[in-house]
């Protein structure tokens, strides 16, 4: 898959679909929690289908991406940077920006930052409410400072979410491994203050006011465990203007999280949702144009 250096990080990608000319906006991916892009491709596949070119990439230190543990700002304002300069890169925007939990928030703090890139949002299994605000800082960051405290760099390389990275990307235990553990603990505790501190709202990391000025079409697909209530996507859906709201045949469960790859069986609906949004929102543009 071909690589790019962003922002002074390799970043992987690949783009689903006809690579030639086409008139049809394109679709940036991003998967969620802190997996790579490849649980998307049998989703993208079938975006493709529709006759749309779908750009999916690994955000920096996910999948076979570098890693970059630097900076105090969180992760995911400098995964909307990367997107900006790759999209930017590929000469793509605007584009519609689709993403599933994580994937979705960081798709709403882009349009936040580079509203002029995006033509449209696509979301899916929002994330919010007390349960996520317990569960994920400790996910994404707290068993990997004990880690660290506990056994070093070494520790955290043997955890299951990092030999997943590493084994994706062989440097990446050259890198963590080159770290000094407290280095390594400053950032992420925090990286941790910081993505806790957004927990506080009902979509996790995006405050009231922000989701009432979002401006672009956003269609929203409600999850449907303790993480990704339909709750939240309700709420999201109440709160930007306009928004339009997709329910898959499911119900919530009573279970902290339902992985992407159970959804497979809802992908062929979900595609089509999307596909038709993006085909009227097309539609109203250029009504919009013609009246100009």
């Amino acid at each position: 898959m071909p690589i790019s250096k962003i922002r002074g990080v390799n970043i992987n990608w690949q783009v689903i679909g006809n690579k030639g000319p086409s008139t049809r906006p394109w679709v940036v991916m991003t998967s969620g929690g802190r997996r790579s892009y490849e649980e998307f491709i049998p989703l993208a596949n079938k975006i493709a289908a529709y006759g749309y070119q779908v750009l999916l990439h690994d955000r920096r230190n996910t999948g076979a991406s570098e890693v970059l543990l630097e900076g105090d700002e969180g992760e995911e304002i400098p995964w909307t940077r990367d997107m900006f300069e790759l999209t930017q890169q590929q000469n793509i925007q605007p584009a519609f920006f689709c993403g599933s939990s994580s994937g979705a928030r960081t798709s709403i703090l882009f349009y936040l930052r580079y509203p002029q890139a995006v033509r449209g949002l696509l979301l899916m299994r929002v994330t919010g409410g007390a349960f996520a605000a317990g569960r994920l800082p400790e996910n994404y960051y707290g068993q990997f400072i004990r880690a660290a405290q506990q056994g070093g760099m070494a520790a955290v390389c043997a955890t299951e979410q990092w030999k997943e990275r590493i084994a994706a990307n062989p440097a990446t235990r050259d890198y963590l491994m080159a770290m000094p553990p407290e280095k390594f603990i400053a950032v992420l505790t925090r990286w941790n203050e910081i993505f806790a501190a957004g927990g506080k709202y009902p979509v996790m990391g995006v405050t009231d006011d922000e989701l009432k000025s979002i401006k672009v079409p956003t269609v929203i697909i409600p999850g449907n465990d303790k993480t990704h209530s339909s709750a939240s996507a309700l709420f999201a859906h109440n709160a930007i203007p306009g928004s339009e709201l997709h329910r898959l045949p499911i119900e919530d469960q009573d279970v902290p999280l339902i992985p992407f790859p159970d959804w497979a069986s809802y992908e062929a609906e979900i595609a089509h949702t999307f596909a038709d949004f993006m085909a009227r929102t097309m539609a109203a543009e250029g009504r919009l144009q013609a009246r100009a």
